[in-house]
C-alpha cells in the first residue's frame, strides 16, 4: 500500500477536570521547560555555579518567554485588533505565541538577570539558547497537537490532511519539519558546549543558534500559509522579516567570537 496523505483529527485536549482543560499544547509548551532545566542543572554543576542561581533564571526565562510571545504574537501579527481590545492580550489560552517575541523577550529576561546577578550577559545567554532550541521542537509538536501553523498544499506522501480546520488536501506538516529542524540545532549546540565549553568565547553558541535557527525558520516560511491575511501580498511573510536580523547578528557574532 502507497501512503497517499495522512489524516489528521487529533483532538487538542487530553482531559478535563471539571472547568479545567488540559491539553496537548500546554503539557508540550511545560515539558521544554523541564527538560531545559534538567540539561541547566548538568551545565551548572559542571561549571560549580551554585543551584538558587538555576532557580532564579528559570523563573525570569519562563516569565519572558510567555510575556514576550503573546505580545509579540498581539503586536506583530493582529495589532489594530489587540490594540482596540488590549484586555485580550491577557488570554494566553486561546493561543497566540510568537517564536520572535518569544525570542525577544527571553533576551530581556536575560538582561534583567544578568546585571541583577553580575553575571556576564552572553555567558548566560549561550547556555540558555541552547535548551531554547529544545524548547522549541516541544513547542512546535504542540502546534501539530493544535492542528494549527501548517504549511501550503502538497503532492508529497507525508501531506497532512488537517480535518479540525476543514481541510480536504494534504498540507506540510511544517510544524514537524521545523521541530525536527530545532531538535537537530539542540544537539548540535550541546554537543559543541559538551566538547569545548571550557575554551568556548562568550557568544559563540549564541551566534550559532541564531544563524541556524532563524535560517531554518526564514526556510520553511516559504512553504507555510499566511497565519495572517495581511502577508497574503508579501514578498516576504511577517516571520522571515522578523528572522533577517537575527541571522545577520549571529553571523556578526560568529565572525567576532570565531
Amino acid at each position: 500500500m502507497i501512503l497517499e496523505s495522512i489524516v489528521w483529527d487529533v483532538n487538542p485536549d487530553i482531559f478535563h477536570l471539571g472547568p479545567l482543560t488540559v491539553r496537548w499544547y500546554g503539557l508540550l509548551f511545560a515539558s521544554g521547560f523541564v527538560f531545559g532545566y534538567i540539561i541547566l542543572t548538568d551545565a551548572f554543576k559542571r561549571e560549580k555555579v551554585p543551584q538558587n542561581v538555576l532557580d532564579t533564571l528559570t523563573t525570569y526565562m519562563v516569565v519572558g518567554t510567555v510575556i514576550g510571545a503573546r505580545l509579540g504574537h498581539c503586536l506583530f501579527y493582529d495589532p489594530a485588533y489587540y490594540l482596540s481590545h488590549p484586555l485580550e492580550i491577557l488570554e494566553i489560552w486561546k493561543g497566540g505565541l510568537a517564536s520572535h517575541g518569544a525570542a525577544v523577550g527571553i533576551l530581556i529576561a536575560i538582561g534583567l538577570f544578568s546585571r541583577k546577578y553580575k553575571k556576564p550577559y552572553l555567558w548566560v545567554v549561550d547556555r540558555v539558547v541552547i535548551v531554547t532550541a529544545l524548547a522549541g521542537f516541544f513547542i512546535r509538536m504542540g502546534n501539530l497537537m493544535n492542528s494549527e501553523i501548517y504549511g501550503d498544499q502538497t503532492s508529497l506522501p507525508w501531506g497532512f490532511i488537517f480535518v479540525r480546520w476543514g481541510e480536504t488536501v494534504p498540507k506540510h506538516p511544517t510544524q514537524i519539519y521545523e521541530a525536527l529542524s530545532y531538535l537537530l540545532i539542540f544537539i548540535l549546540l550541546y554537543s559543541i558546549y559538551r566538547k569545548k565549553w571550557p575554551n568556548l568565547k562568550d557568544g559563540y553558541i549564541f551566534g550559532m543558534f541564531l544563524v541556524t535557527l532563524f535560517s531554518v525558520r526564514f526556510i520553511i516560511e516559504f512553504i507555510k500559509e499566511p497565519q495572517v491575511n495581511f502577508e497574503n501580498n508579501m514578498v516576504l511573510n511577517m516571520g522571515q522579516l522578523l528572522s533577517i536580523p537575527f541571522v545577520i547578528f549571529g553571523v556578526y557574532l560568529l565572525i567576532k567570537k570565531k
